[in-house]
C-alpha cells in the first residue's frame, strides 16, 4: 500500500475515515472489503465500489482491502464467476494480496452464531410456508403478525435446527428466523430469515451443507470475523443497517461501521445483474463479454482501459444521493486516455477505389507517418503509396453540397501524409449507378501535403494502399438500449423491449494498413478520422482481422461542458 494521503478528504466517506484515524477508533486501522456475489460478471457499477474500497486502502499506510465472495446462494453461483471477478479486479489494477476470502469459509462459525442466537432466545425455527411468512410480515403501512411458532422453546428450536442441518427436512419446510420486532416500522427488522434449507451442492463445500445463511446474516458477521473497520455499501442497504447492527450487538462480537453511498446509474445502461443475466440467457447478446454489455469483461473487449474506468470513477465521486450519470462522461474518459496512448493508423471502413491516372504504373513509394502526435518519442512508420488507393465512400460525393471539402469532381484534396489529388472522373456500376471507382491526378511536387505554389487546399482525407492494405472486419457498436434512461423496465416482460436493433453493425470488407498484419487481441489504435478501435480478443486470428470500435472521435461530453461554461 502507498503512504497515507495528506490531501484533504474528497468525500464524506474519506472524511469519516480521517476522523476515525484522528480519534483512534479501530486502533488506527483501515480495513475495507469488496464483497461480490459470484452469480454473474462484474459491471461498471461494481467498478465504482472496487475503486472506492481498494482506493481507500491504497491511500493509507498499512491499510488493506479484502476480496470476499458472498457465496451463500449455491443455486446461482459458479466457479466461472469467481474467476472472472478476480480477473476484473486485477485488470483494474488492484491487488488483495493474501486477503482472498469466501463467506463459505465461515459457514461453521455462522452456524454456531445461529445456535447462540437460539440459546439467547433471539432466534426460532419457523414452519410457515414462504408465502405465509411474506403475508405475515405486513406492509410498509401496517405491522406484521407473530408466527404461531415464534414462541417455541429453546430446546425445540435447537432440535429442529440440528435436524435442518442434518438434512431431515425438504427445501422450504422450515427456516430459522431472528426474533426481533414484528411491528417495527423497518420491515427488515420483522423477524428476518437467517437460514433456509437448500439441498444443492455448493461450488466450494460440495454437499457438506444443506442449510445456507441469508445475506443479511452472513454479511455483517463476516465483516466482524475479518475485523473490517469500514463496511461500505450502496444506499439500498441503508435500511438494512439496523439489522446489521442488531446481529453484531446481539452476539456481542466485534463491530465494524457500515457506511452507505449512492450506487452508480448510467444513461442507456442496465446495471441490474439479474437483467444482465436475462440478456445473456435469452441470447439477446453473445455473452457476458459482449462488447455492448456494461460488464467489465464486455467493456474490456470493447476497448475500455483500466485507467479510463478509474478516471471515470474518480470524476463521478462518492455521494449520498442517487443520480444518473450521462454515458457520454464514460466515453469522454476513454477518449482522454486513448488520445494520449493509442498509436495512430489509417483504416478505410467503406472502401472506394481511387486510381491516380498520372502516377507511374508499377511504382510504389514509402511515406512517413506519425505514430502518435501526443508522444513524439514513439516515432514514425512508413506506409505504401501507389497508383491504386482506397478512400472512404463518405469522402466522395459526385454532386456535393456547399462546404463539402472532401473529394468531388474538380475538387482538390490532401491525402494524409501523401500528395494533393484532384478528381477528374468516375466509373459507375451500370446497373445501380453507384460510383465504384474514382479517377484522379496528383501533384508530384506536393509530397507531404503541401502545395509548392502555396495554394490553399482545405480538405484532408485518409486512405490506404490498394496493393499493400489488408482486409479487416469492423464492428461498430451503439447503445444496447434505445431510450435515454437506465432501461429499468425495458426487459421486464421478457421480450427484450427497448433493445436497439442497430446496436451492432458489421463491416466485412474494410481495408487497413499492412502494419496491422501482426496485431494481437486487445491492441488498441486510433483509426485516423474514424475513432478508436481494439483488436477483438475472442474472434480475431492471424488470418481474420477483427476490430471493435471502442468509441468515436466525436466527444459529446466535452461539447456539453463547453456549452455550460
Amino acid at each position: 500500500m502507498v503512504a497515507a494521503n495528506s490531501n484533504t478528504p474528497s468525500d464524506f466517506i474519506r472524511s469519516t475515515i480521517a476522523d476515525d484515524l484522528e480519534t483512534g477508533k479501530f486502533e488506527g486501522r483501515v480495513v475495507t472489503r469488496f464483497p461480490p456475489e459470484p452469480n454473474g460478471y462484474l459491471h461498471i457499477g461494481h467498478a465504482k465500489s472496487i475503486c472506492l474500497n481498494f482506493g481507500i486502502a491504497d491511500e493509507h499506510a498499512n491499510a488493506v482491502c479484502h476480496l470476499r465472495f458472498d457465496d451463500t446462494n449455491p443455486n446461482r453461483e459458479d466457479e466461472e464467476f469467481v474467476m472472472s471477478i478476480q480477473e476484473d479486479v486485477k485488470w483494474l489494477g488492484f491487488d488483495w494480496a493474501d486477503h482472498l476470502y469466501f463467506a463459505s469459509d465461515y459457514f461453521e462459525e455462522l452456524y454456531q452464531f445461529a445456535i447462540e442466537l437460539i440459546k439467547l432466545e433471539k432466534a426460532y425455527v419457523d414452519s410457515l410456508t414462504s408465502e405465509q411468512i411474506r403475508v405475515n410480515r405486513g406492509t410498509l403501512t401496517s405491522p406484521g403478525q407473530d408466527s404461531p411458532y415464534r414462541n417455541r422453546s429453546v430446546e425445540e428450536n435447537l432440535e429442529l435446527f440440528y435436524r435442518m442441518k442434518s438434512g431431515e427436512f425438504a427445501d422450504g419446510e422450515h427456516v430459522l428466523r431472528a426474533k426481533i420486532d414484528m411491528s417495527s416500522p423497518n420491515i427488515n427488522m420483522r423477524d428476518p430469515t437467517l437460514y433456509r434449507i437448500r439441498k444443492v451442492d455448493h461450488q466450494r463445500t460440495g454437499d457438506k451443507w444443506c442449510i445456507y445463511p441469508m445475506y443479511d446474516f452472513a454479511h455483517g458477521l463476516s465483516d466482524s470475523l475479518e475485523k473490517i473497520t469500514h463496511s461500505l455499501c450502496t444506499l439500498e442497504f441503508e435500511d438494512h443497517r439496523p439489522l446489521y447492527d442488531w446481529f453484531i450487538d446481539a452476539l456481542n462480537v466485534y463491530h465494524p461501521q457500515q457506511i452507505e453511498f449512492a450506487r452508480l446509474n448510467i444513461s442507456h445502461t442496465v446495471l441490474s445483474k439479474r437483467k444482465l443475466r436475462y440478456l445473456v440467457e435469452a441470447g439477446l447478446v453473445s455473452g457476458w463479454d459482449d462488447p455492448r454489455m456494461p460488464t467489465l469483461s464486455g467493456l474490456r473487449r470493447r476497448g475500455y482501459t483500466p485507467q479510463s474506468i478509474r478516471n471515470f470513477c474518480d470524476r463521478i465521486g462518492v455521494a449520498k444521493r442517487d443520480t444518473t450519470v450521462d454515458v457520454a462522461l464514460l466515453e469522454h474518459c476513454l477518449r482522454e486516455d486513448l488520445n494520449q496512448n493509442a498509436p495512430r493508423v489509417m483504416g478505410v471502413l467503406r472502401p472506394l477505389k481511387v486510381i491516380i491516372d498520372n502516377y507511374p504504373e508499377g511504382k510504389t513509394e514509402q511515406l512517413e507517418a506519425v505514430n502518435n502526435p501526443e508522444k513524439p518519442e514513439e516515432g514514425t512508420r512508413f506506409v505504401s503509396f501507389g497508383r491504386t488507393l482506397f478512400i472512404d465512400q463518405g469522402d466522395f460525393l459526385e454532386d456535393p453540397p456547399r462546404k463539402f471539402y472532401r473529394l468531388s469532381p474538380g475538387m482538390e484534396v490532401r491525402l494524409r501524409y501523401g500528395y494533393l489529388i484532384t478528381c477528374v472522373g468516375v466509373v459507375k456500376d451500370p446497373e445501380t449507378g453507384d460510383v465504384v471507382e474514382v479517377h484522379c491526378t496528383y501533384d508530384p511536387e506536393s509530397r507531404g501535403g503541401t502545395a509548392p505554389d502555396g495554394r490553399r487546399v482545405r480538405g484532408t482525407i485518409h486512405w490506404v494502399s490498394g496493393e499493400d492494405s489488408i482486409p479487416a472486419e469492423i464492428r461498430l457498436y451503439d447503445y444496447l438500449f434505445e431510450e435515454n434512461d437506465t432501461a429499468e423496465d425495458v426487459i421486464g416482460d421478457g421480450a427484450g423491449n427497448g433493445i436497439n436493433p442497430d446496436s451492432l453493425s458489421i463491416i466485412e470488407d474494410a481495408r487497413v494498413e499492412s502494419s496491422l498484419s501482426k496485431v494481437s487481441g486487445g491492441d488498441i489504435y486510433q483509426f485516423e478520422r474514424e475513432g478508436y478501435f481494439v483488436v477483438d480478443t475472442v474472434e480475431h486470428d492471424t488470418g481474420h482481422l477483427v476490430f471493435n470500435r471502442a468509441v468515436s472521435l466525436r466527444d459529446t461530453w466535452a461539447r456539453v461542458q463547453r456549452n455550460q461554461e
